[in-house]
């Protein structure tokens, strides 16, 4: 990508995450030369192409401007949940939907997973060629809970490049992130405790309270802000919660990410009532332009916060591979993990290390970084364009998941029933509650830029609105 085409993406996304509303008036060709340390013709190129994409416009003698009609629908207001804790029965709808769009040849727009093709999977199995000639038998006992350690070494020099002291001594290997977070919770809380989680949250976080028999205390999530800080600080002031599992970074499903200051308020009320985190970052690595801040985990000077990661989502999704940063709960956890699965995958781990000390995966994430944020440019602006009047737009800076409000009046659950008979998967926003709301909600994966299919796919869900609005108002 040009540096130009890289500047016009940057413009792009602010445009289309309303930070750049419409009618503002960008940058003087000089100015922007100046701050971007770039010549004015590739400022030019930039504003010509936003030109060209009917982003931006042109005022003789005055300049350009963001167009009226570029402006991306706003995003949903932020949830409101009852103040209160609940059990949790939820696994029997996501089994219902998950069921359902297992069946071959569906469009992916309910997947939690990017497209395949995405992924370096033939440098993978270089390195998985190259790691198991080298294997000796007595590494497969060696590599028992907390992991590999060359593996474990990778991912503590990763933290590092964000400005997080990690050491590999507190990195406990896992089978994907799932069973990272699922170990955290294990370790810090016992059946009937209270278990702060966002509103909407991960449908799979959900399950793993329902299967521990704790209960949820929903905090309200801004699709643009994310987590509720005020409505944490009395949560954590009036009920005993044990402990929090939040998504900071490109929450899923919402896409919002909380920023600087939010993490160090977080962290303030963590100390202040000595409640543990687990940190669900899964997808902290596909920023799409500005990196996010630095997770939590890089505040914690107590070991609260067990940072959870995994290459899932963002290089080998098939190795499931995922680790946990956890702090003054690294033993508890690697017992956990040694009285239940007891190992992850030798040959995924050692892989996995292999490649990660090949230097590939920088310019990797690189490209997997720039096709993401073309996609949800792409996917924004076709939203805006085919779904009905007053529907709403989440604003993500990173990950692949556009979080959608339709009218009321549109029943996600039923189009996503109906999207099954034409051939497209959804995921409804029912399953991101534990009392089925966000029923007018959808989260739409755009991580499949090779799918001919996904423009089509976009217009039958706008079609399938439309129609339940109309039968709504006969």
């Amino acid at each position: 990508m040009n540096r130009y085409q890289r500047y016009a993406g940057e413009l792009a996304a602010l445009i289309a995450r309303g930070e750049l509303a419409p009618g503002t008036r960008l940058p003087s060709v000089r100015e922007a030369s100046r701050q971007r340390r770039v010549s004015p013709s590739t400022v030019f190129e930039a504003y010509y192409l936003l030109q060209a994409r009917g982003l931006v416009e042109s005022r003789p003698r005055s300049g350009f401007y963001v167009r009226a009609d570029a402006g991306i629908p706003a995003p949903p207001p932020p949830s409101a949940p009852a103040p209160r804790s609940r059990a949790v029965a939820v696994s029997d709808l996501v089994f219902e939907v998950l069921e359902a769009t297992r069946r071959p040849g569906l469009v992916p727009l309910g997947s939690a997973f990017p497209g395949a093709e995405l992924f370096p999977l033939q440098q993978l199995a270089r390195a998985l060629s190259t790691s198991m000639r080298r294997l000796e038998p007595a590494r497969i006992v060696e590599d028992l809970p907390p992991g590999h350690e060359p593996l474990r070494h990778q991912i503590a020099l990763r933290y590092g490049l964000s400005g997080t002291r990690v050491t590999a001594g507190e990195i406990v290997i896992t089978n994907g992130a799932l069973e990272a977070l699922t170990l955290s919770l294990q370790a810090v809380t016992q059946p009937g405790d209270a278990v702060a989680v966002e509103a909407p949250a991960f449908y799979a976080a959900l399950q793993a309270l329902e299967r521990l028999r704790l209960r949820a205390v929903e905090i309200p999530c801004d699709p643009q802000r994310g987590l509720d800080l005020a409505a944490l600080a009395d949560a954590l002031q009036r009920r005993d919660v044990k402990a929090c599992w939040f998504m900071p970074t490109f929450h899923n499903p919402t896409g919002s990410t909380l920023d600087a200051p939010g993490r160090r308020e977080l962290m303030r009320l963590l100390e202040q009532h000595e409640v543990p985190l687990i940190e669900d970052d899964v997808y902290a690595e596909l920023y799409h332009g500005t990196p996010p801040p630095p997770p939590v985990k890089a505040l914690d000077a107590r070991g609260l916060v067990m940072h959870c990661g995994s290459f899932s989502k963002c290089l080998a999704p098939g190795y499931r591979v995922g680790w946990v940063a956890a702090g003054r709960f690294a033993e508890a956890v690697m017992r956990a993990k040694t009285m239940t699965t007891l190992s992850t995958a030798v040959p995924s781990q050692h892989a996995l290390a292999t490649y990660l000390a090949g230097g590939g995966y920088e310019r990797h994430l690189r490209k997997l970084r720039r096709t993401l944020a073309r996609q949800y440019e792409l996917a924004a602006r076709l939203a805006a364009r085919c779904f009905p009047a007053g529907t709403r737009l989440g604003t993500p800076a990173g990950g692949y998941f556009l979080w959608v409000q339709f009218p009321q009046g549109v029943d996600t659950l039923a189009m996503q029933r109906e999207a099954l008979e034409r051939g497209i998967n959804l995921a409804p926003g029912q399953i991101f509650s534990t009392t089925r709301r966000f029923a007018n909600c959808l989260r739409l994966n755009f991580g499949h830029p090779r799918d001919p299919r996904f423009e089509p796919a976009l217009r039958e869900i706008g079609t399938m609105a439309a129609g339940m609005l109309r039968d709504q108002r006969s």
